[in-house]
């Protein structure tokens, strides 16, 4: 949300930085000054006259707005204002309001205008106005693209030589597909001005050739950058080799990015210097920011405010640096030495020692680079910058990730579903989190990696398991399915690779493991593998392959690998563990048969995301989420009708407290009835005696109660009996890491001591809900176990897609619990519900465009 208080910084379509925040009356001078540099075509298309200066009177009404019925907001480049947009409601209590803005002529066809019509349409709508009025001249063509071009349906009428252009401002799916369109567009063209720069400015080099910035300059110039090096010295005549200047702007070249390795005091200083010579981004190698306390934080800070006010953003600060192997740019920014070999892979990592280990792993394994990031501190740049440029990037297939914290978990996931289609995502990311809000547990790894996987990334621990997976994804097609042939030439290894593929969901091929002995010779040991993989029922190869014994073969100097690809021509994937000899280029080898059954395993599943439909976010009826929002007071929910709200209903319960009230709620709801501990932690204990059920009578119930007060209380619920069922358990926690995710799994003391539970992140798709009701390992349960009738799943999934449904629209609401859910063949009952309400958490992923 914007305030008075927290301007944004939003992106241009160009890809640059600006400031966007809330007019105020200090603006007034500058607003002259940006009136004074219209020309007079933009005076006269917004003012619909010559309008050579703007009135006092006009003046102070500019600038004075009750951000209510009346917003503004101004764009600034630097400190200069270049754009202004307001709307006016028409009259009081009005729905409607007129919107209009004017751009500046040097800032024109850049996006500032679709920029602020989404934030005013986001501000306005916060304050009950539901539509945007607006008059155009025919003549401003460029202005009736920003309305048509938004997605909404805008309605024209043309009268008095003026366009009176209506339309709705409500997102609706066609302008987020808009809005998320001009986001991917953005953010991937401020990337690529990163990794594709005309000319470099470095600052912090050495004339001894020590320190960080020393090693920079020199790997830039040894790894061929085709563009200019500008070493920046404030005495030196040469670095390292090469000219220098005591500002970069005096170098009169393209600079298009900054590499900063100075100390943080003086980084401010280096911000300014590059924004003269023209740069687009800095990459600030340098430390002592935020990971080293309070005031580097403040410093930290300060750094990306004058960045982005200089239209630039920032790799860093505390980071390896960036590289683009493309041979039209050879770019090694970083302070690795040497780089991998070029190749199709994008490599991300937030942290820059373990980016060291990871770009020298990747060379050791042969896995080919495209472009390398360390974003350090993310102070600005983050890994969801990268998935935006790489998923165009025509030079990357696969793309990876080690992720130790989530800047914006929700958009990280919107992200991942759409790229994923066409280029795999690998993310190395632990599974640790903090706990989650409510008494729910914290999710424990296979929690996390259902969480990746429901966005279609596959989520590794390990280094190498990133490169085991990169590499196979790099040079092997994927896997039509999960049948695998293990062929080899030792029973111990090929049984190994059997039984880790099981463990791992793999699914071994009639006929195979197929042993071909340690004295089978190459000949057959190449048969045996063509033979598999040409095989109908065989998914994927498995070779392995140990050193005979001396004696065992008549030709000891056979090359085994050989046959490795031409197995690989079938089009099928082949992985390899070779104990002796060396394994051709582009067929993945592993140095154990677990290593390569774990890497196939994984990239299989990715396989199956791929082949089943993409979810939807279905239609629900009864659905109000204005009245969910009246639900949720100052004091807290009112849980029946917030529940209510979203169709959700649930059996009524009535509290007690003595005998009198217990026959008393008996008889108003109706004979049998169940008797439960007031305790929510009691409520389902049947095991323990805190419930009772089918309650006949006023006698019964008196008995019960008599029993019951003694041990759990004289607190009571009384509810009508339901038909008995499957009990279920959906809850609704707020995970620090991935904001609010729904669970669920099936009743009971066993399951809640084993974690069985399934989660997926908000908002949920049929799809989810689907897999949410299937995952658990109980859930065969739910599907006529040992003879009985399978429960109502469909109601199971839309009960789970109206959970997801009010968590994505209702961000107070931190924490639900329905527990128990009885599951029939003929629906669903939910017994009881526990709303945990506060305040909103902050949703990053929703609203207008801001970095």
């Amino acid at each position: 949300m914007t305030t008075v208080e927290q301007p944004v910084d939003v992106l241009l379509s160009d890809g640059a930085t600006v400031q966007l925040r809330q007019i105020r009356p200090d603006d007034a001078a500058a607003i002259v000054a940006m009136h004074a540099r219209f020309s007079e075509r933009t005076r006269y298309l917004r003012y619909f006259s010559p309008y050579p200066r703007i009135p006092e009177r006009d003046l102070k009404r500019f600038v004075t707005v009750d951000h209510r019925d009346r917003e503004a907001f101004v764009v600034l480049a630097g400190e200069r204002i270049v754009a202004v947009g307001r709307y006016e409601r028409l009259g009081p209590a009005s729905p409607e309001a007129e919107v209009a803005f004017v751009v500046e002529d040097a800032y024109q066809g850049r996006g500032i205008g679709s920029v602020l019509l989404e934030h005013l349409a986001d501000a306005a709508g916060r304050h009950g106005i539901v539509h945007f009025v607006a008059e155009v001249l025919p003549a401003n063509g460029q202005m009736l693209r920003v309305f048509a071009d938004f997605g909404y349906q805008v309605q024209r009428q043309y009268a008095d030589g003026v366009v009176h252009l209506t339309f709705p401002i409500a997102a609706t799916e066609a302008t987020l597909e808009v809005q998320r369109g001009r986001e991917h567009r953005t953010e991937a063209r401020s990337i690529a001005r990163l990794l594709a720069p005309r000319g470099i400015a470095v600052y912090g080099a050495s004339t001894t050739g020590q320190g960080v910035g020393a090693a920079l300059l020199g790997h830039l110039r040894d790894g061929g950058f085709s563009g200019a090096i500008v070493p920046v010295h404030p005495s030196a005549a040469t670095v390292a080799g090469l000219q220098a200047y005591p500002s970069a702007v005096d170098a009169g070249l393209d600079v298009d990015l900054a590499v900063v390795a100075v100390a943080p005091e003086a980084v401010t200083e280096v911000v300014q210097d590059a924004a003269r010579a023209g740069a687009h981004g800095l990459v600030v190698v340098s430390a002592g920011f935020a990971e080293s306390g309070p005031a580097g934080a403040a410093a930290q800070r300060a750094l990306v405010r004058a960045a982005h006010l200089a239209g630039m953003r920032v790799v860093g600060p505390n980071c390896l640096g960036v590289a683009n192997t493309d041979p039209a740019v050879r770019l090694n920014a970083t302070l690795a030495p040497v780089l991998p070999a070029a190749g199709r892979v994008g490599v991300f990592s937030q942290s820059g020692a373990f980016g060291v280990a990871l770009l020298a792993e990747a060379s050791r394994r042969g896995l080919g680079l495209s472009s390398f990031v360390s974003a350090g501190n993310r102070a600005d740049v983050s890994g969801n910058d990268l998935l935006q440029y790489w998923q165009d990037d025509p030079g990357t297939d696969v793309i990876t990730l080690y992720l130790e914290t989530f800047g914006n978990p929700r958009k990280f996931a919107r992200l991942a579903r759409r790229i994923g289609r066409s280029k795999p995502v690998v993310a190395l990311a632990s599974p640790a989190r903090p706990p989650g809000v409510g008494e729910a547990p914290a999710l424990d790894a296979a929690a996390v990696s259902a969480l990746f996987a429901q966005s279609g990334v596959i989520r590794v621990d390990t280094v190498s398991e990133l490169l085991d997976v990169g590499v196979l994804l790099a040079h092997q097609p994927l896997p039509g399915g999960r049948r695998v042939a293990v062929v080899g030439n030792s029973s111990a290894l090929t049984g190994l690779a059997a039984t880790a593929g099981a463990g791992q969901g793999l699914m071994v091929a009639d006929g195979y493991p197929h042993d071909v002995g340690p004295t089978g010779g190459a000949g057959a040991y190449a048969a045996a593998l063509a033979a598999a993989a040409a095989d109908e029922r065989v998914d994927a190869v498995v070779a392995v392959f140990a050193p005979p014994l001396p004696g065992q073969l008549t030709d000891p100097e056979a090359d085994f690998a050989a046959a490795l690809p031409d197995a690989r021509a079938t089009g099928k994937p082949v992985v390899a563990t070779f104990l002796a000899g060396r394994v051709p280029t582009g067929v993945p080898a592993y140095p154990s048969v677990e290593e390569a059954v774990r890497a196939l395993a994984r990239v299989t599943r990715y396989a199956d995301w791929l082949r089943r439909p993409s979810g939807v976010l279905p239609e629900l009826a009864r659905v109000d989420r204005s009245a969910g929002q009246a639900a949720l007071g100052p004091d807290g929910a009112e849980t029946a009708a917030l529940l209510g709200a979203y169709g959700i209903d649930v059996v009524e319960s009535a509290p007690a407290g003595s005998v009198d009230e217990v026959v008393a709620a008996g008889e108003r709801l109706g004979w049998p009835v169940a008797l439960k501990a007031a305790d929510p932690g009691l409520r389902h204990r049947l095991d323990l005696g805190a419930v009772r059920l089918d309650l006949a009578d006023a006698d019964a119930l008196r008995r019960a109660y008599a029993e019951m007060a003694p041990v759990f209380g004289a607190r009571v619920l009384v509810q009508p009996m339901v038909a008995p069922g499957v009990a279920c358990v959906v809850e609704l926690v707020e995970d620090p890491a991935f904001g609010p995710v729904v669970g669920f799994g099936l009743g009971g003391v066993a399951t809640e001591l084993l974690g069985d539970r399934a989660w997926r992140a908000v908002p949920l798709t049929d799809r989810d809900a689907a897999e949410l009701v299937d995952e658990p390992r109980a859930a065969p349960l739910l599907h006529g176990h040992r003879g009985a009738a399978p429960v109502d799943r469909a109601a199971l999934v839309e009960l789970l897609l109206r959970v997801g449904r009010l968590a994505d629209e209702q961000p107070r609401v931190r924490s639900l619990t329905l527990n128990p859910v009885l599951a029939r063949p003929d629906g669903i009952s939910v017994l009881h519900a526990t709303v945990g309400a506060g305040a909103a958490s902050p949703r990053p992923d929703t609203g207008p465009r801001r970095l």
